[in-house]
């Protein structure tokens, strides 16, 4: 399954889930964001942002910005002014004699003026304003970034740095900037864009289509979230990611087809590890990623790290050794006491019977060893679950489950001729072009 499909695939899920608030749009931008970057972009908006400034058209208007910035329009208006013993413009004598009349008709030195003054604050400029406030504030955020030797700063920003400090004079002392008025957090409103969209000066217009575009990214449109994806300023540093969000949104549009109207999803805003939670009923479905959803009393500890040492064999003396060896090195808990951090994808059927799980690992290869370590982990991951520190699967001939609890997802392995999932054993595995059509029947074998 090439990136394309993988890129349309995530879009519409984005769109779909994320942009209508159930499912956490904060996981979503920590698998996302390059590597690198801190913790202020881990939230969707502040992402967006970041692509926004890194779009070509973008470099090139802040390029342009000094030099255009000197035909900003203005307009004239007409400003009257009273004052007592002087003269501050032109005297306008018809309303001076009505101000004096309405308070002491006496004052001689009483007078009103009229003045011709310029002034910034028409729709245009503030368009222009909002604009340069989020690529100012952007900068301020991300400046150093731009400078370092990260693989998602464009061309542009690198071979010429110095426009990071043109952006930053332009915001804070150019003398037309800062005279156009802060916009209020409703502006610019409709009838300003069409007023910039309307005007020939260039500056205008391309300001209003670029804020234009920032607002669609923002408002979930299909078109712009796929534009997003497909820029290295926002897509997933390697391929596995962008292949695990896609099974992970798999999961969740399967699981509402087959729950049907009844079934609700709920976004997870705790620091809770849980990605989302779908109750139907007696029956609650939670959904993990990227961890070993100790939140839940889940681990995948291994049986014999918890043996005597003169009762392991020879092959279990290694791993015990290897994974001390990590545990004087690591730091990490969690990480120090399982198989490894597992990067799979959990999902936990509760009832008043049972519990039910499906563990599913991703590997973006096709790689007959690749595979075959995906397949290991896979099966490690089954034999060693425990809930609440007790083996989920106990049984000598059943330690991996019924063999639909386990799922491998890899690459599309093309011209191979592979199993059908109710000849394959032990665990079940799916290609990535697969997913979609037979993600739905591993699930019914656990969840129905």
């Amino acid at each position: 399954m090439d990136r394309e499909a993988l890129v349309s695939g995530l879009s519409q899920d984005i769109l779909t889930y994320v942009m209508h608030g159930t499912f956490p749009e904060a996981h979503i931008a920590r698998e996302l964001k390059p590597t690198g970057l801190d913790e202020r972009f881990d939230d969707y908006e502040s992402l967006v942002r970041l692509h926004f400034l890194l779009k070509p058209e973008v470099v090139q208007f802040v390029e342009r910005l000094p030099e255009r910035l000197r035909n900003v329009k203005t307009q004239t208006e007409n400003v009257r002014t009273v004052s007592r013993g002087e003269v501050g413009g032109r005297i306008n004598w018809p309303a001076t004699v009505k101000k004096r009349y309405s308070t002491n008709p006496r004052d001689a030195s009483l007078f009103v003026c009229d003045n011709r003054s310029e002034s910034y604050d028409i729709a245009e400029n503030v368009v222009l304003k909002r604009l340069l406030a989020i690529l100012y504030e952007t900068l301020q955020d991300c400046s150093k970034y731009l400078r370092a030797d990260y693989e998602w700063v464009t061309e542009r920003w690198r071979e010429n740095l110095e426009l990071v400090d043109v952006m930053e004079r332009v915001f804070e002392r150019n003398v037309h900037v800062t005279r156009i008025r802060d916009p209020e957090e409703y502006e610019p409103t409709e009838r300003m864009l069409q007023r910039a969209e309307e005007a020939r000066t260039p500056v205008y217009t391309e300001a209003a289509g670029l804020l234009r575009s920032y607002r669609a990214s923002l408002d979930g449109d299909t078109d712009a979230i796929a534009d997003l994806l497909e820029e290295t300023a926002i897509t997933p540093d390697d391929e596995e990611t962008l292949l695990e969000l896609y099974v992970l949104f798999r999961y969740v549009s399967t699981i509402e087809s087959l729950r049907g109207e009844s079934f609700t999803l709920s976004t997870i805003e705790t620091d809770s590890q849980e990605v989302a939670r779908m109750e139907d009923g007696d029956t609650e479905i939670a959904l993990y990623h990227d961890n070993s959803a100790s939140g839940r009393g889940l681990s995948f500890v291994p049986e014999n790290f918890e043996k005597a040492r003169e009762k392991l064999t020879r092959t279990e003396m290694i791993q015990r050794e290897t994974r001390e060896v990590m545990s004087t090195y690591f730091r990490e808990e969690e990480f120090r006491q399982t198989t490894g951090r597992p990067d799979v994808i959990v999902l936990e059927v509760d009832t008043e019977e049972r519990h039910e799980y499906l563990i599913t690992e991703i590997k973006n290869s096709t790689r007959p060893d690749t595979v075959r370590t995906g397949i290991k982990e896979t099966i490690e991951y089954l034999a060693f679950l425990r809930r609440e520190d007790e083996f989920v699967y106990e049984s000598d001939t059943e330690y991996v489950g019924s063999g639909w609890n386990g799922l491998l997802v890899v690459q599309d392995i093309e011209e191979t001729d592979t199993a059908p999932l109710n000849e394959q054993r032990s665990i079940r595995i799916l290609q990535a072009s697969e997913v979609e059509a037979k993600l739905q029947d591993v699930l019914e074998s656990v969840i129905l």
